[in-house]
């Protein structure tokens, strides 16, 4: 933060030192506005995004991090499903205690 600052304290006095006495204080005045730069990326185009919960049926209309959480969801779900089917399922605990005192 401190290094944010330190550079558009250094930026403003740059520019001063680059205006001449003869340029009229309205052009001073331009040049010292802020400009945004970047921040204008975040103005929403399209239609806005809602909750999963308020459209579960249209995933093109959620919110990007109520995707993810769901995207991520079902994948785990699907993984963890693969795993248990192949896995061979759960022993009784008979028939290991059988195996192992053989």
């Amino acid at each position: 933060m401190s290094t944010s600052i330190a550079a558009v304290t250094a930026r403003r006095a740059a520019t001063l030192a680059r205006l001449s006495p003869s340029t009229s204080s309205a052009a001073r005045a331009a040049v010292l506005v802020p400009r945004r730069g970047l921040a204008g990326s975040a103005d929403p185009h399209g239609p806005p995004k809602v909750n999963i919960w308020e459209d579960p049926m249209s995933p093109s209309k959620w919110k990007e991090e109520h995707f993810v959480i769901a995207s991520l969801t079902g994948w785990f779900t699907l993984f963890y499903g693969a795993y248990k089917a192949f896995s061979g399922g759960k022993k009784n605990k008979e028939e290991i205690v059988a195996e192992t005192a053989k």
